[in-house]
């Protein structure tokens, strides 16, 4: 099993409990718990290790015209310090991954990928995709995945924390990143982001710094409360904000506009990989869409429970949780567009071998202020 740079250091904290997540030894919650984390985050802020994420470096004169190709926001038009999220599709439209792509400048783009699609996303962008042979020679593609540790600053108190360490970073607007930023003579990449619903800051930094930085911010959000939080709350965090899981709401059997990601997918751009495919899906009508789900019974729906309409199966719960913010049992489904269904309607969930009621409802269930 893998370990991040950080693994020595938390691993010895009493009360952090340890998971295998995608083959990496990453602390599920400290001793705190999952609702003492996600409120925190919620409230105050939280410190997240998320160095088992994938970086990769995109450069070459037509470097931002490849990546343009590869996925399905527009890349080619951002500016320096720039940040936006993608998605990268096969040709039939289904997700290979979704991204996190800087711009540092014209010929260099840093790429942020999932942790356990990492792998095939760099085959897929080095070799597997339709066009990768018409830019081999123009784009160089580096990984950086095994020298890079990302950590994440979140919650409304993040910004107080990160200007005690760099007032620079903290003026940070929204989806916008510093790249060489030095905190306490460490050398980071900064940006304003995350997948938590709140406020927040990324902080890349060499493997060989991850610690001295992980404390160094643990330090400096005393008086913030800044406590460390695990892969429990991250999940539940990003749920309540809507924000997708690989393998959930979006996979290799998923299209984005099934997963209400349009948003995300310009059909107006010249070409990307999948654009015909999900064309043909934007003007046939989309089969299946995501819709949140309320429990009315008192029960956690949980990836691939199907979901009923009477007595025929319409869909299947992509993701579930308890609400720690709302108090409520709630998630997502990915259901059949054809029963016209709408907010307020009642469905049933198999669950243990029983059918729960649950009404579909509006998301996100949580969005800060």
């Amino acid at each position: 099993m893998r370990h991040t740079p950080l693994y020595e250091e938390y691993s010895r904290y009493p009360g952090v409990r340890m998971v295998d997540f995608g083959g990496w030894n990453l602390p599920l919650h400290y001793a705190t718990g999952i609702t003492n984390e996600h409120h925190a985050v919620r409230q105050r802020c939280g410190l997240f290790d998320i160095s088992h994420m994938g970086e990769c470096m995109v450069s070459g004169p037509k470097a931002g015209e490849y990546l343009d190709y590869l996925t399905t926001n527009r890349v080619a038009s951002l500016e320096d310090g720039q940040i936006v999220y993608t998605l990268m599709c096969y040709p039939n439209g289904t997700v290979v991954d979704d991204l996190i792509v800087y711009r540092l400048n014209s010929e260099e783009y840093w790429v942020v990928m999932n942790a356990a699609n990492t792998a095939k996303n760099l085959k897929w962008i080095i070799e597997e995709n339709p066009k990768a042979s018409l830019y081999k020679g123009e784009v160089k593609v580096t990984d950086f995945s095994d020298h890079i540790s990302l950590l994440a600053l979140q919650g409304p108190k993040a910004e107080a924390v990160m200007a005690k360490l760099s007032p620079e970073a903290a003026s940070l607007k929204f989806f916008r990143f510093f790249s060489d930023i030095s905190i306490n003579n460490i050398r980071c990449l900064v940006s304003r982001n995350g997948y938590t619903g709140e406020d927040g800051f990324e902080l890349y930094c060499d493997n060989e710094q991850a610690v001295d930085l992980w404390k160094l911010l643990l330090e400096a959000g005393g008086e913030e409360e800044l406590i460390p939080c695990g892969l429990g709350c991250r999940d539940t965090l990003r749920l309540e904000a809507r924000l997708p899981l690989y393998g959930h709401e979006i996979s290799e059997e998923i299209t984005p506009l099934e997963a209400n990601l349009t948003p995300f997918v310009k059909l107006d751009k010249e070409d990307f990989c999948g654009k015909e495919a999900l064309m043909e899906q934007h003007l046939k009508g989309v089969p299946r869409s995501l819709r949140g789900i309320e429990m009315l019974d008192n029960a956690v729906p949980r990836h691939g429970q199907p979901v009923f309409l009477e007595d025929e199966q319409i869909g299947f719960v992509t993701s579930g949780t308890k609400s720690p913010t709302l108090g409520i049992f709630c998630g997502f489904a990915l259901i059949s567009r054809q029963k016209g269904l709408s907010f307020g309607d009642v469905v049933e969930i198999e669950i243990h071998g029983k059918h729960k009621r649950a009404k579909l409802v509006k998301t996100p269930f949580y969005k800060r202020v």
